[in-house]
């Protein structure tokens, strides 16, 4: 009786991950009738993550009022996993997606409503928090997330500062006399995917400030507060280092949140696939059959197949994925656990015609999977 694991991420815009893992069960069930087969949904850190690990561990989504990156109020979303677990999206509260392309401005924007969440969630009782850092507005260094959990940042003159990115420059002192005391008895983990330090020419400023509206000289601005900012968490945490990898990610709240929250930072796909329990349903596996939208050099770091197939190499099972589409540097994946590439698209065809035909290529896809797979079977 063979046993399959389903794990895609999902097809951008056209076949989301549990959607898949349905394609998959019925193509596989057409070929070995005595089959059990399992789905579970799984992403990257990015968006969607919250609703494929709240689906795929039977928690549920919290949503609550808090404010957006400008300080309008907004309705945000997390998850609660049970067992004393949750997973936020700093994009729910402080992302791009909130603001129209003309209200982009880093020196303006706050991480406050990624840090509300975090408080909501301790209200909760919740002791163990994963933060997904992906797509933020923001370029503050993290200090508007720390300021809603009771962090005081101060100018030269004792005056309290607001936490945006202008701030930055402005910040002589931290007081950490009113943070909240249930950070301490709380483990954080940060999904992140970026390696980049906080300053210098690959720090969080000058590699993802232009994305979120920062001229050449406003980025100029940010960078030298950034510099001034990463001297007083360095004088306020012994072993702040703002040249370690993360630190940059987020606008700088990757920093913040190892600095103030003692955070671990990980992959993000690594920490989803823990917190999906994926390990322990590989056991016993025959084969695990994983995929996205389109395979490429990017895949095999850091992306879903990837984390897949090396937690399947480690375990022993077959990987198979079925990826939309994909270029020459995707067989970097056979180097990472993939065992075989399935591409979905047949033809030649418009990436209007590939959207259009993306749930029926896919089927086709998992049809001459499976019919290979039941070939080997009779082989062996």
């Amino acid at each position: 009786m063979p046993r399959f694991l389903f794990a895609c991420d999902s097809f951008k815009g056209t076949i989301s991950s549990a959607r898949s893992a349905e394609l998959l069960r019925e193509a596989a069930l057409e070929r070995f009738l005595d089959a059990q087969v399992h789905g579970v949904e799984v992403a990257d850190g990015g968006e969607g993550t919250v609703d494929a690990v709240v689906n795929a561990t039977g928690g549920k989504r919290r949503i609550v009022r808090v404010h957006g990156p400008r300080g309008a109020e907004v309705d945000a979303a997390y998850g609660l996993l049970g067992e004393g677990r949750a997973l936020i999206e700093m994009a729910q509260a402080s992302g791009l997606p909130l603001l129209a392309h003309a209200e982009y401005d880093p020196l303006v924007t706050s991480t406050f409503g990624t840090g509300e969440l975090i408080a909501d969630a301790l209200d909760q009782g919740v002791t163990d928090i994963s933060l997904a850092i992906g797509g933020s507005a923001t370029n503050d260094g993290g200090m508007g997330c720390m300021r809603a959990l009771g962090v005081r940042f101060e100018d030269a003159d004792g005056n309290e500062l607001a936490g945006t990115g202008a701030d930055l420059e402005r910040v002589a002192r931290v007081d950490l006399s009113q943070m909240d005391s249930r950070i301490a008895t709380t483990s954080f983990h940060v999904m992140c995917d970026v390696d980049n330090p906080l300053v210098g020419p690959r720090g969080a400023t000058y590699v993802f400030g232009p994305q979120k509206g920062a001229t050449p000289q406003v980025a100029d601005r940010l960078e030298a507060g950034m510099q001034s900012y990463a001297k007083v968490l360095a004088q306020a945490f012994e072993d702040f280092d703002p040249d370690a990898a993360g630190m940059g990610a987020a606008g700088g709240l990757g920093a913040a949140a190892r600095a103030f929250l003692g955070a671990e930072l990980l992959p993000g796909v690594e920490q989803v696939l823990n917190l999906v329990g994926f390990d322990g349903l590989l056991e016993g596996c025959d084969v695990c059959i994983t995929g996205e939208g389109h395979a490429d050099s990017q895949s095999a770091h850091g992306k879903v197949v990837s984390g897949v197939a090396a937690r399947c190499a480690k375990a022993g099972v077959a990987c198979v994925a079925i990826v939309g589409g994909m270029n020459a540097d995707a067989r970097e994946l056979l180097d990472c656990g993939v065992d075989a590439l399935v591409p979905a698209v047949i033809d030649v065809s418009t990436r209007e015609e590939v959207h259009a035909h993306a749930e029926e290529n896919f089927s086709y896809a998992a049809e001459r999977t499976f019919a290979l797979l039941a070939m080997g079977r009779r082989l062996a």
